[in-house]
């Protein structure tokens, strides 16, 4: 669905084209939105472009280019040159008329877009290892990935979220030779967990828990009964965590599948065949300098237990596999030298690693009273992921994490997010849908029909125009969110419609004696709360009538 901006960025460039003429045709203009307020809707680098080959000044060509234009008054109001030599755009009104009347009679779909229309999309995200309580930084992941789901959905792809559950390997034998250590104890049989193995006290209690399904009766030597008991406690807390998170999965792809299903071992053979695997002090080794990459890497132990990065090179081969047109893995920061390995090999067995994108985020950490809390690695104290939502709930924490982008660390403060006022960036969108839903229930019961006709050209006050200008640009931020996968986008455009909402509340009266005006001004009111419960919808943040 193309909005009513990207009408006119079209037009532009059309008008922008003819009027520069032949000298144009080898330059690709860029038309965006100015960064400084009073510099118009849109502005456009032609001129600047076309000066080394023109050799000219660019204001001087900036200015034959506007003499050409011919662009219709009920769609630009202003056109000038500033700074260097760029073009600016103003909208007139009827122009933002027309985009206001175009909101509310797509309604709830405005900002569906189309580009991924017919094609799949996977979406990997958490993943963690089911080896103990999810911390802060997994939920920072989860809130992450989710919302990037929900933007390819929004964006017409068919989408799977997928968590790969680690339920193979040598942690797993760690967690439940940690859980038989904690269980003999119970018994009287003082025995200490193995060396990196697990101590928390949900350790503990996984123990008891073993104890009163299994009883006093010491069961077989084998470690794997420990274990599967272990991982599947911490993967059903995992799972209530992420329930609580409003996160949820299409799809659980088990690591001890790819064993079963033999592509390990065809894996290791294709590398073989490829001359990218070799065997050296008795461990099979990936050939990665062979891949541009800067050493080679163990891929199996010399015990045959397989490196992490094996069964990742399998698991990403199937999803190749699959179908998907397009792959998302949402790692933290401790991946970013293993991804590369993984994708080389992939490629190199003919694997088309341009379907995958990669989305790395950093750390987190929480403040309170202005200092770092620190991160205890007890799960009891302050390192789990249920512990932050005891303390500020699920919409604080899911809005929270998507201010920063991914690449920047994110700094929590707990005391931001309890705050009820303007400074707390949830609450201050969510009181601005709370208030635009006050309003028309205030103008249902004074006899208003808000989704009747009304004339948008009695919008005509400042504070009017700059907010039906933030409206306007919603799909083009939810746009530019889901081509870059960057979630705070939303965040930052959500701020600016309940700002300018909040900004036209306080300068005029919404339902007054001229009725005409009043419906008008309901029109706005109803607009501005599509976006509003578009966006926290998006973001999965509810968007509440009433505070």
């Amino acid at each position: 669905m193309i909005s009513t901006l990207e009408q006119v960025v079209d037009l532009l460039k059309q008008e922008i084209a003819t009027a520069a003429g032949d000298a144009a045709a080898d330059v690709a203009p860029v038309i965006e939105r100015p960064k400084e307020a009073g510099h118009g809707d849109f502005s456009c680098n032609i001129a600047l472009l076309l000066a080394p080959s023109v050799g000219r000044p660019p204001r001087d060509i900036a200015r034959d280019i506007v003499s050409r234009l011919s662009m219709p008054a009920d769609t630009v109001e202003e056109v000038e040159i500033a700074g260097p030599g760029f073009i600016n755009f103003t909208l007139s009104p009827a122009m933002l008329h027309r985009g206001l009347v175009g909101t509310l009679t797509q309604g709830d779909a405005f900002g569906t877009l189309t580009t991924g229309a017919g094609l799949r999309a996977q979406v990997e995200f958490v993943s963690a290892n089911p080896t103990g309580p999810l911390t802060i930084g997994h939920g920072r992941q989860a809130v992450l990935g989710d919302v990037v789901a929900r933007l390819l959905a929004n964006a017409g792809y068919r989408v799977e979220r997928e968590y790969y559950f680690n339920d193979a390997g040598r942690q797993i034998a760690l967690l439940g030779e940690s859980v038989r250590a904690h269980y003999l104890t119970q018994l009287g049989q003082p025995s200490s967990p193995p060396e990196g193995g697990y101590q928390g006290d949900y350790v503990e209690e996984i123990a008891h828990a073993f104890r009163a399904a299994h009883g006093d009766t010491l069961p077989p030597p084998d470690i794997d009964v420990f274990s599967e008991f272990g991982t599947m406690s911490n993967f059903a807390a995992i799972r209530r965590t992420l329930d609580r998170l409003r996160v949820s999965f299409d799809s659980y792809y088990s690591e001890r599948s790819l064993y079963e299903s033999g592509r390990i071992n065809e894996t290791v053979r294709a590398l073989r065949e490829a001359g990218l695997a070799y065997d050296k002090d008795n461990a099979v080794w990936l050939a990665g300098t062979k891949l541009q990459l800067d050493q080679d890497w163990v891929m199996v132990r010399s015990n045959g237990e397989p490196t992490y990065r094996l069964p990742d090179i399998a698991y990403h081969r199937h999803k190749l596999q699959r179908g998907f047109d397009l792959i998302i893995d949402v790692f933290g920061a401790d991946h970013h030298a293993t991804y590369p390995v993984v994708l080389a090999a992939v490629h190199a067995l003919g694997g088309d690693v341009s379907r995958f994108q990669v989305l790395i985020h950093q750390f987190v950490t929480v403040k309170r009273g202005g200092q770092e809390v620190r991160m205890s690695k007890r799960s009891g104290e302050f390192s789990t992921l249920d512990w932050l939502l005891d303390e500020v709930g699920v919409d604080a924490v899911r809005y929270f994490f998507l201010l920063r982008v991914r690449s920047s660390h994110l700094a929590f403060d707990i005391d931001l997010a309890l705050k009820q006022s303007e400074e707390n960036p949830v609450f201050y969108v969510q009181y601005g849908h709370a208030r635009t839903s006050g309003i028309l229930r205030f103008a249902s019961e004074q006899g208003f029909n808000s989704d009747g006709l009304f004339d948008p050209g009695m919008l005509s006050q400042p504070e009017e125009l700059a907010l039906i200008r933030e409206i306007l640009q919603f799909p083009e931020i939810l746009r530019q969110a889901t081509e870059s996968l960057e979630p705070q986008k939303i965040t930052v455009s959500l701020r600016n419609v309940a700002t300018a909402f909040h900004q036209f509340y306080q300068h005029h009266r919404v339902i007054g004696e001229d009725r005409d005006l009043s419906r008008a001004r309901l029109a706005l009111v109803r607009a501005t709360r599509i976006v509003l419960a578009r966006g926290l919808s998006l973001l999965g943040v509810t968007a509440p009538e009433r505070m």
